[in-house]
């Protein structure tokens, strides 16, 4: 098409009548150089608009040359590689805006708008027609009805898109795709807008200055090249993964210095994932500006906002391209499908480098931590296996369980329910004790002391690792920017100022108190409050169904039944929960975010915090309620025969089996843990998200045009990223797995096993999750994090408060403490015969309360005058009969000095081994030292270099002057210009 200025004189003469719209020039601003080139499309060409193509340029910079788009080549889909680029075929997509219009009847074409600003008129811009409908109203044909509200959405769109060109970005409409009424705009940042906002962002890159990176020497390398070696076939096939015996010396990018950086390459010196991050995150002059989010004091909006009141239905940074295919170019996102987001690698290390790369640090950061848990997860597994084959290997020779299996012991016990329950001998009971020895041995408590210090080393690992990352992705100094406020408490802090009139000149001063937020914070508590009721209310209801079910249960004429009753209604109760937990779950996540939006916190960061603390501490609640009740208050407060405790006058609680509660917390923890990663991990991860993508497919085909040529046309990179599923944030992928970590650490003394099934859950859920991130999402704005943040926080605490629990579990739950009282304190022989004796009182059954004795006393073949219970309590001898005895106080003493102390032995330990292991590997605090010392000789060689010159300057000048004075007037009046030329020299230098 030539140049602007030739395409729009052949509009201007005459050009419309073969289908060109004419151009229209933009007044330049006032005090400012613009260079803005415009071209001219036909029509009923692609409904490409061109909104800018060269924004202002800052003084200093070079200015390229814009070249015009090329509507007559023959595959402009092929030429802007599907999408990934405008339509001239050069200039990157960056970002995507996406929004709906409709289209009218007639064709009607919008208004052109004018927009102003506080130095005068912008620039006047006229839309294209919408595709397709460049048909002008006939005669006699109305003039169809004007939508006041999509009005208003077109207007602040193109307010919007003038404020993103004024800020130096450039733009492309495009309105013709496959789907009807989506229109996306395309974002391109030019190569100034790119240094400026990343030295406001004080992005790090990679210097020219390359240093050698310490290698170990001696003994340690050959162990190291040796570990490589046998890693080898599980190392990815990643560049980025490879070890680097080099690094570049990374500075904060200034535009002053770009003679540092090595800028030979400048479209791959800023990635794809920085130039997503400046365009959305870029922060400008102003605190308050971000290119996307700029607002303006007149109260402009940001595209948060925006978003919000539907002005824009998306936005997001593109996927570098297919990752199936048979003629794909090979990209990023190709190379993690085939090395990290497939299940057939599972085996391998992910490439983490990569995943940094691609989604940015604070994703990376995820999956680091993610992978590394999962492999401190190996030797606690292995270590839980041991336990469990340790309790198979001696259950045979356990004393306590031999006696209870024994019938020659003949041990009747009283009923498990009032009248329809009849006594029962204890040997029926034979197969729990067996199983209960599984789990409640001597190396219960070992595995106790060992996962406390495991989580202690994997916590300090951690901080190891991260500090790692930090150096290799050149976050050793960063931090954190202050966050711009949120749309939703700018509209907060402007209603306040608006009803305070006689203040209004002081609106920017305005803020929300904690005045403004009482209602809120009121809310919060009585909602937290009633949530946490409604939970244990829940727990309560199946209490009452676990009691209920059994009594109906024992009414059963069959045998078979009755001896079933036990097992029947624990695993039933369990699902029961399971599902009630997986239901609240979901529920109590949306109440959470519904109960930080009525807070309205000041920034993201602030509503990030407090969605997280809320919704864990609901999460929590919910998931462990049930497992908290039969660890510690089931059988705790049932009374004893003749005396027994009822609910509602009617119900008998529930008791222990003779072996005790920690068979029955092993199957509610196994249950209830496994059931949620199988079915709210798994399943929900893998099947919703492909309901919703297919939800959406059939919704975009019944608006697809029939014609057949539009249905076979390849769709855009934009088109294909939009069909995908918004990314939703990190918060729930961490929750998850902190719930999980507190599944392994919080009452892993019931569920030696609970590292094994969570260490298979997490070889999966890496690939699930990378899958879902490569293949099922958009691609997530890329944030830039040197840690976790607050879940590091959360660990911590879960980490101290399990080995509170577990040192309850031991003493109240299991029979450890009793049988060391047993063994040291009242056996004759100093073996463990006679313990279960030991434990069981006795009842005379002519004490029972009317109308409670069986209804079948001889249900066992005879007359029962005597019957046993598990409690310490006087004899019916006794003249203190059925009162507490010494035994109970004796061991509840001893129970509560083993909390005591190992409470606080594993704390000490836990603490000494924080104090141990440093934060900071040697080698990385070495190298960062090392690369301070490298960038100050930098600075110093260039100071010197720069005064070398101004004195190699100086005696050039001087040595001119000289020789000018020397000649005679004659010759400095024929010469002047050369004597002028000499003083000259070093302005022109």
């Amino acid at each position: 098409l030539g140049r602007a200025e030739e395409g729009c004189g052949k509009a201007e003469k005459g050009g419309t009548e073969k289908g060109w719209e004419p151009c229209t020039r933009a007044p330049e601003e006032t005090g400012m150089r613009v260079n803005k080139k415009y071209s001219c499309l036909p029509a009923e060409e692609k409904g490409i608009h061109i909104i800018n193509i060269r924004a202002i340029e800052d003084i200093g910079y070079d200015q390229h040359e814009s070249t015009l788009l090329n509507s007559l080549s023959k595959n402009p889909d092929a030429d802007c590689k599907y999408g990934l680029y405008f339509r001239d075929g050069k200039r990157k997509v960056d970002y995507i805006l996406v929004y709906h219009y409709k289209k009218s009847s007639a064709g009607r074409t919008l208004t052109r708008r004018v927009h102003h600003n506080d130095s005068g008129a912008r620039s006047a811009k006229q839309d294209q027609p919408l595709p397709g409908k460049g048909v002008q109203l006939e005669m006699g044909e109305s003039e169809p009805h004007v939508d006041y509200h999509e009005d208003d959405k077109r207007f602040r769109r193109e307010e919007y898109e003038g404020n993103l060109v004024e800020a130096g970005l450039e733009l492309e409409r495009d309105e013709d795709t496959k789907i009807h009424g989506i229109g996306f705009v395309k974002i391109h940042a030019p190569w100034n807008v790119l240094c400026r906002e990343a030295e406001f962002l004080k992005l790090k890159m990679p210097t020219k200055k390359m240093y050698q990176i310490n290698q170990t020497h001696g003994l340690l390398k050959k162990i190291n090249s040796v570990i490589q070696k046998i890693t080898e076939p599980i190392q990815p096939k990643v560049a980025e993964h490879k070890p680097q015996t080099v690094k570049r010396l990374s500075y904060p990018f200034s535009r002053e210095k770009q003679h540092l950086f090595d800028l030979s390459d400048r479209d791959s010196f800023f990635d794809s994932k920085t130039r997503s991050t400046i365009v959305r995150k870029g922060e400008g002059r102003k605190k308050e500006t971000t290119l996307l989010n700029k607002r303006r004091k007149c109260g402009k909006y940001g595209i948060t906002s925006l978003l919000a009141n539907g002005v824009y239905s998306a936005a997001y940074p593109l996927h570098d391209g297919d990752y199936e295919g048979e003629n794909v170019e090979p990209n990023d996102r190709k190379l993690l499908c085939e090395e990290w987001a497939s299940y057939g690698v599972f085996y391998k290390y992910q490439p983490i480098d990569l995943v940094r790369k691609y989604f940015g640090e604070k994703i990376g950061l995820y999956f680091a931590w993610l992978g590394v848990y999962t492999q401190m997860l190996i030797p606690a597994s292995i270590v839980g296996i041991i336990v469990f084959l340790y309790g198979c290997a001696t259950v045979d020779e356990n004393i306590p369980s031999m006696e209870m299996c024994d019938q020659r012991n003949n041990i009747t016990m009283c009923p498990l329910c009032d009248r329809t329950c009849s006594y029962w001998k204890m040997s029926s009971a034979c197969a729990t004790a067996r199983a209960s020895h599984l789990f409640d041995n001597p190396a219960t408590v070992f595995f106790s002391v060992f996962m406390a210090l495991w989580a202690a080393t994997f916590m300090e690992h951690w901080k190891r690792k991260q500090m790692r990352l930090n150096y290799r992705w050149d976050l050793t100094g960063f931090e954190e920017e202050e966050d711009h406020p949120r749309a939703e408490y700018e509209a907060k802090v402007l209603e306040k100022s608006l009803r305070k009139e006689h203040k209004h000149k002081e609106t920017d001063k305005e803020k929300l108190t904690w005045k403004d937020r009482f209602p809120a914070y009121l809310t919060n508590f009585v909602g937290i409050i009633f949530m946490v009721g409604l939970t244990f209310a829940i727990v309560f209801g199946v209490i009452i169904y676990r009691i209920s079910t059994a009594a109906a249960l024992a009414i059963s004429s069959t045998p078979s039944g009755r001896s079933s009753v036990r097992v029947t209604v624990t695993a039933t109760a369990v699902i029961i929960n399971l599902v009630v937990i997986i239901i609240l779950d979901e529920v109590y996540g949306c109440i959470a975010r519904w109960l930080t939006q009525i807070e309205v916190p000041k920034t993201d960061k602030n509503f990030e915090e407090r969605l997280i603390f809320k919704a864990f501490l609901l999460k929590f609640v919910n998931a462990y309620t049930p497992i908290f009740y039969v660890a510690f208050f089931k059988g705790r407060f049932v009374g004893r025969p003749g005396d027994y405790v009822y609910i509602f006058h009617s119900f008998r609680m529930e008791e222990c089996a003779p072996g005790g509660c920690l068979m029955e917390l092993c199957i509610q923890l196994s249950i209830i843990m496994l059931g949620k990663q199988l079915i709210q991990n798994n399943l929900f991860e893998i099947g919703i998200p492909k309901m919703k993508k297919f939800i959406r497919y059939m919704k975009l085909k019944r608006r697809r045009s029939l014609d057949h040529e539009e249905h076979m046309k390849k769709k855009q990179r934009y088109e294909v990223d939009y069909n995908l599923e918004p990314f939703a944030g990190l918060t729930p992928e961490y929750m998850e797995m902190i719930i999980q970590f507190g599944f392994v650490t919080l009452f892993v003394a019931s569920f030696p096993l609970a590292p094994l099934f969570a260490l298979l859950n997490n070889i999966i859920e890496i690939r699930l999750d990378a899958k879902k991130f490569v293949t099922e999402l958009r691609r997530p704005v890329a944030v830039r994090a040197k840690d976790i943040g607050i879940w590091y926080n959360i660990l911590r605490g879960i980490g101290k408060l399990a080995v509170i629990i577990n040192a309850f579990v031991i003493s109240f739950t299991s029979d450890f403490i009793p049988r060391l009282v047993y063994l040291y304190m009242y056996s004759e022989n100093g073996t463990m015969h006679g313990f279960v004796n030991h434990t069981l009182s006795s009842f005379n059954v002519s004490d029972f309360q009317a109308g409670t004795a069986p209804n079948d006393p001889m249900d066992l073949g005879y007359e029962v005058q005597i019957c046993r219970y598990k409690d310490y309590r006087e004899p019916p001898w006794s003249e203190n009969k059925y009162d507490i005895s010494k035994d109970f106080w004796a061991v509840l003493a001893a129970r509560l000095a083993f909390v005591i102390v190992f409470q606080n032995l594993v704390m000490f330990m836990s603490d000494f081994v924080d104090w141990i292991i440093p934060d900071i590997p040697k080698d990385i605090s070495q190298q960062i030292h090392k690369e301070k010392v490298l960038m100050v000789e930098v600075f110093m060689r260039e100071e010197q270099g720069k005064l070398q010159m101004l004195e190699t300057w100086k005696d050039k000048d001087k040595k001119k002057g000289e020789n000018c004075n020397n000649h005679s007037p004659r010759l400095s009046r024929s010469h002047s210009g050369s004597l002028s030329s000499c003083h000259s020299y070093p302005l022109d230098v």
